[in-house]
């Protein structure tokens, strides 16, 4: 049984910066590609940031890169996203997934979706006031 449980979300100011955690069990974190997501209301879940294999490379999509970065602590089991410089259309719930299928190819491509992913946490919100 892998489980994830996202951590770290709250109510933050424009300019501030925060790291979210998501602790997982059930794997070891380099068996899989493990990546953070977020939705705002109405809307689908976007994809942010993904880490995989054994030296953990990281992948962004392009509208988040210079301000996310997604680490991981292999002792902890657990991965971080942080962000800086928050801004009110980050406002949204982050989630974290794990995939057991990750190919380091394919997430350069920055095609990754919802659907490559196998397990999923409940979420965390953030919430960025002006």
């Amino acid at each position: 049984q892998v489980n994830l449980v996202e951590s770290g979300g709250g109510l933050v100011q424009v300019g501030d910066s925060l790291r979210l955690s998501c602790a997982v069990s059930g794997q070891t974190l380099s068996d899989f590609g493990m990546a953070w997501f977020r939705r705002v209301p109405g809307k689908e879940r976007k994809f942010l940031a993904a880490i995989g294999g054994d030296e953990g490379r990281t992948y962004y999509t392009a509208a988040v890169r210079g301000r996310f970065a997604i680490s991981r602590d292999n002792a902890k089991n657990t991965i971080y996203l942080e962000v800086i410089n928050l801004k009110p259309e980050d406002t949204a719930v982050y989630y974290c997934a794990a995939d057991r299928d990750y190919n380091d190819y394919f997430y350069g491509l920055d095609l990754l979706d919802d659907t490559d992913f196998d397990f999923w946490g409940q979420g965390t919100q953030v919430t960025v006031s002006s």
